[in-house]
């Protein structure tokens, strides 16, 4: 992906940091910015100078809501954090009838951008490649995450050790999807979805399951 060369104004929510006097941007338009390039071109791009440039204002703006780089830096891990692990997370403590009722729950996250944004969440991956403190962010973010796919199992009678290795599965498989960047139709992967949950988990997904997961994945599609 190239370079933007627009300011990019987009506030996850403009009531809370409302503009006021002489204040062109806030925050959260640097975050939004920084996060942009992080994934487009790689954590050594994310520079002040050219954050700036791109919301067309001067750095000491960038000083007025940050210390440093570094603090933004961290700022962006934070919210890959609540961005990524959180959703996934909140999504496998989610009431469900059945454990394929749950597997769909955790399939959503990755139909969804607003629950994960696998373009971030793979920067971050990157980036880890050469900070270590970033790689035990990764590690224990990827620890979190499949504590909570473990629990899902669990909550639905499968043993600890079954548990644990059907979360590793289904996780590891997902996260390689994208890592593939496998590229297919939506439709092609619903085709497969009764194949997937019946993979996953040992049991047959009811009809009803499978049409709100459907329905769930063309509702994002649509929206993208």
């Amino acid at each position: 992906m190239g370079k933007q060369e627009m300011s990019i104004l987009h506030r996850d929510d403009p009531e809370k940091e409302p503009l006021v006097g002489h204040v062109k941007v806030t925050r959260d338009d640097w975050l939004n910015v920084a996060r942009d390039v992080l994934v487009s071109d790689g954590v050594a791009e994310v520079k002040v100078l050219a954050l700036g440039q791109r919301l067309d204002v001067s750095r000491s703006s960038f000083y007025w809501y940050f210390k440093s780089r570094k603090h933004l830096l961290e700022a962006l891990l934070d919210d890959w954090e609540a961005r990524s692990t959180r959703s996934i997370v909140t999504q496998c403590g989610l009431p469900a009838r059945t454990i394929t009722e749950a597997v769909g729950n955790f399939f959503k996250c990755f139909l969804n951008p607003d629950l994960f944004d696998r373009g971030l969440d793979f920067a971050v991956r990157e980036w880890a490649r050469r900070d270590g403190a970033v790689r035990q962010r990764i590690d224990q973010a990827d620890r979190e995450r499949l504590d909570a796919v473990t629990e899902m199992f669990m909550r639905h009678g499968f043993t600890h050790y079954e548990s644990d290795v059907r979360a590793r599965i289904l996780y590891y498989m997902q996260l390689g999807y994208h890592a593939l960047d496998v590229r297919e139709p939506m439709q092609a992967r619903c085709d497969r979805l009764a194949g997937y949950l019946k993979g996953f988990t040992g049991q047959e997904a009811t009809e009803a399951e499978i049409a709100v997961i459907t329905a769930y994945a063309a509702e994002q599609e649509g929206r993208q």
